[in-house]
């Protein structure tokens, strides 16, 4: 087992990315990892990008991603992250198997793209205005590898992590998510970039035919104002997706491990939120939000399986 592994604490876990988003194991990586680590299930949930539908395990030869895990004694469930609410921070919503050929999620992910590389060019040009210069193309479009290697990538392929390594690596913080701090908490570097509302996220994953599951609800601030609208809670958030049909809520989560702002544990913000909302939605899911930082040297590192479900309620909840 690799030394930045450690046994799951739970089988199954909901909420993963790799390199199509801001992870830094590749799919195959996350699954060949999840097995060393004797998970039973995971899912693949990249940031505002269709899952991995290809393995590929030889130059020439390429496998179905599930089939791929099934072979190595594994559950892959294909998931999507879904960055909505231009106005409120996290907000995300996680959709689980859906059609990911419809055409109306295919465009989404085409809008999110250019969204993402607008604001995150906007971003490194404040950034570079208040002396932590950050270079568009010397530093995000071409980049150097793991391996050592030069690199490039497309503007629609940058991701807000891209940023934050380049802040690291220019001296501007000990790490990137010293570096996510930063942006966060300066209003000037606030840039805002267009994301879905979360409503019709929502809808959207059911004309998919999918299942919607709000990630981690207390990274949401727990009050909240928008343009033109009054002050409302976070508690007051959450119903009105609800209200709109979402399917599920994230009680198990790494807050301790994140940007999280309150004071509770996760222990017990999993039983509030059981309490405020078992009733309510009808999927109780969980994960770690991997991301295989161990990777990037980062302190606070999250394991697979650090959070999630049993198999008992993996299969309650996504075995039908």
């Amino acid at each position: 087992m690799p030394r930045d592994s450690v046994q799951a604490r739970y089988p199954c876990d909901l909420h993963c990315h790799t390199t199509r988003s801001d992870g830094y194991d590749s799919p195959q990586e996350l699954i060949d990892r999840a097995v060393e680590a004797g998970m039973y299930a995971i899912a693949i949930t990249d940031h505002d990008i269709t899952p991995p539908s290809r393995i590929k395990i030889a130059d020439n030869e390429e496998i179905d991603a599930v089939l791929y895990a099934i072979q190595q004694g594994l559950i892959l469930v294909p998931g999507y992250e879904f960055s909505t609410d231009t106005w409120v921070d996290e907000v995300h919503i996680c959709g689980y198997n859906l059609n990911w050929n419809y055409p109306d999620l295919q465009e989404e992910v085409r809008a999110a793209a250019r969204s993402k590389s607008d604001a995150y060019r906007e971003l490194c040009y404040r950034l570079t205005s208040l002396g932590m210069v950050v270079d568009w193309g010397a530093d995000i479009l071409h980049y150097t590898a793991p391996d050592g290697s030069p690199a490039t990538r497309t503007p629609t392929e940058v991701q807000r992590k891209h940023v934050f390594e380049a802040m690291a690596a220019n001296g501007h913080a000990e790490s990137w998510s010293a570096a996510k701090l930063i942006v966060r908490d300066n209003p000037e570097l606030n840039v805002r970039r267009r994301k879905i509302d979360p409503l019709d996220a929502i809808n959207l994953i059911h004309r998919c035919g999918g299942v919607a599951v709000l990630a981690h609800p207390y990274l949401i601030d727990e009050t909240i104002q928008t343009p033109g609208n009054p002050l409302i809670n976070r508690s007051d958030y959450i119903e009105r997706l609800i209200t709109t049909g979402l399917d599920g809520i994230e009680v198990r989560y790494t807050y301790d491990k994140t940007t999280y702002k309150g004071v509770l544990t996760p222990e017990e913000i999993e039983s509030e939120i059981r309490t405020r909302y078992s009733k309510k939605v009808r999927i109780l899911s969980g994960g770690s939000d991997y991301h295989a930082d161990q990777k990037k040297g980062e302190k606070k590192l999250r394991f697979l399986g650090e959070r999630g479900l049993t198999i008992e309620e993996f299969k309650t909840y996504f075995v039908h």
